[in-house]
């Protein structure tokens, strides 16, 4: 009779077999581990109830010069502006066309463009499917400048609720997106319907689009077969993403103005919403792996649930993937489609700090970090905002964290379990459940849920043993590592 340490590392591992993932944790739920022990993610409250009629794609918090905190929002067919006291102003542009909800592959009648088939002929597919609208947002000053990947134009709003957002003087059109860089330029990207262009206006004055002797203006064509998605602002530098590679804009000051340079190759964006800077570099989601550009070249990031993600993720519904720094905890989350749902409602973790990965289940299109507000601001395809990493209330949902097999010595023998010390800060805090079996592929028996005590009688046995937490609603639990009293069997 001896005791057993169950001492599993942080993160999870959901890649290849069931049986690959031993000795580590395979499934979890709404949880995160700071220094190798388990906690619950903070819950979330309702910031403002349907507060946008569709599904919010894009969104971005900030601080006017008086202080005041807003927030804005885009859906296919609206942009909206929320101020700190939760007033919903719809400030969409006069002008504006609206978008599609969902990603759409263009076959059957009436499918594709004008003029490539014959009145009556169904079309084909090539399979891509034509992307669900997003917006980019951002702030020039004070002001909000919008960019719906659908519509095309550049708008500018100016604060006032009465008063709709309106297009920016002399700007491109047929964009895709924009972002506004450091130096106080706005990047109109895949500009003027060209999938390679970027075109920028003069420095501080974004109606002055055309290049003069006089002032900052310019364009340039990237060097790239892809498709320009996306823009951010890294330290010092405007990070440009396509959908095959990425690219770095430095400021050069005239004549040029911008020097353009081509940072990694086969890295390309799955979509719009998927990128976030972190300090020097940024972290963004491809159509087969994760990437990190670390400020001179892009890494791909060896990924402990590829599987668990790519196998699952809706790949026609993927332009709606949509990443959120967490930086209270070192946190990139990246929200998608699985299996056939329309919405995104699976999440995937890298927790940059310490170097691993998480997973879970949760509706989320949309979301800011904490910033100007004391906690990130999340909106799910409701409409809804929610005030996150507030209390440990996590609505319908519950925090769990699942082990894959844990084998006893050398897996051969037997282990008869009849006795198990917890490790918990809050007594009752969380119970456990073992899974036991005899072989990899066989009949898989439960045993408890256990409710925590020092010690804790247990009576199961098996050559391979799986342990799932479960945790209370409204704690903070922390669990650590678990002894269990085990004697060995035989090989039968």
């Amino acid at each position: 009779m001896s005791y057993v340490t169950v001492d599993l590392p942080a993160g999870v591992f959901n890649h290849g077999t069931d049986f690959d993932s031993t000795g580590r944790w395979r499934d979890a739920n709404l949880i995160r581990w700071q220094n190798n022990s388990v906690r619950p993610v903070g819950g979330w409250t309702t910031r403002k109830a349907s507060a946008f009629a569709s599904v919010p794609r894009g969104a971005i918090t900030w601080a006017d010069n008086s202080a005041d905190v807003r927030i804005a929002a885009g859906t296919y067919n609206k942009l909206y502006a929320v101020n700190a006291g939760g007033t919903v102003a719809d400030i969409t542009p006069t002008s504006f066309t609206s978008g599609v909800v969902d990603a759409d592959i263009n076959l059957g009648y009436g499918g594709s463009f004008w003029g490539l088939s014959t009145f009556g002929t169904q079309r084909s597919s090539d399979g891509v499917p034509a992307e669900a609208t997003s917006w980019s947002l951002d702030t020039f000053g004070q002001y909000l400048i919008a960019c719906s990947s659908t519509d095309g134009k550049i708008y500018q709003w100016q604060l006032n609720n009465s008063t709709v957002a309106a297009v920016v003087a002399n700007a491109p059109t047929g964009n895709k997106a924009v972002v506004v860089t450091d130096e106080r330029f706005i990047f109109a990207l895949a500009a003027s319907g060209n999938p390679r262009l970027v075109k920028w206006c003069d420095r501080e004055d974004n109606t002055a689009w055309t290049p003069t002797a006089v002032n900052q203006a310019g364009d340039l064509e990237l060097q790239t077969s892809g498709e320009i998605m996306c823009g951010i602002r890294i330290r010092g530098r405007t990070l440009i993403l396509t959908n095959v590679d990425a690219h770095v804009a430095t400021y050069s000051g005239p004549p040029t103005v911008y020097g353009f340079q081509r940072v990694g190759t086969a890295c390309g964006t799955i979509s719009r919403m998927s990128a976030v800077a972190v300090d020097e570099g940024a972290f963004w989601m491809g159509a087969k792996g994760f990437f990190t550009y670390n400020g001179s070249a892009v890494q791909e990031m060896p990924c402990d649930v590829m599987d668990h993600v790519f196998k699952d993720l809706n790949t026609a519904q993927q332009s709606k993937v949509c990443a959120v720094h967490n930086a209270q905890f070192g946190e990139v989350w990246w929200f998608y489609p699985s299996g056939n749902s329309l919405e995104n409602n699976r999440y995937v973790i890298y927790d940059y700090k310490e170097a691993h990965w998480n997973i879970g289940v949760l509706d989320r299109s949309a979301g800011v970090d904490s910033g100007v507000f004391r906690s990130p601001i999340w909106f799910d395809a409701s409409g809804n905002i929610y005030n996150h990493e507030t209390g440990y209330s996590h609505g319908s949902s519950s925090a769990f964290l699942e082990s894959g097999p844990i084998s006893i010595g050398a897996g051969d023998q037997i282990a008869k379990v009849n006795q198990l010390i917890p490790d918990e800060l809050t007594q009752g805090g969380v119970t456990l459940t073992f899974k036991t079996r005899f072989y990899p592929n066989g009949d898989e028996s439960a045993h408890g849920p256990f409710t925590l005590g020092n010690p804790t009688g247990v009576r199961f046995q098996g050559r391979q043993i799986r342990m799932r937490i479960n945790g209370s609603e409204l704690k903070d639990w922390r669990a650590g590592k678990m002894r269990l009293n085990v004697t060995g069997g035989g090989n039968r």
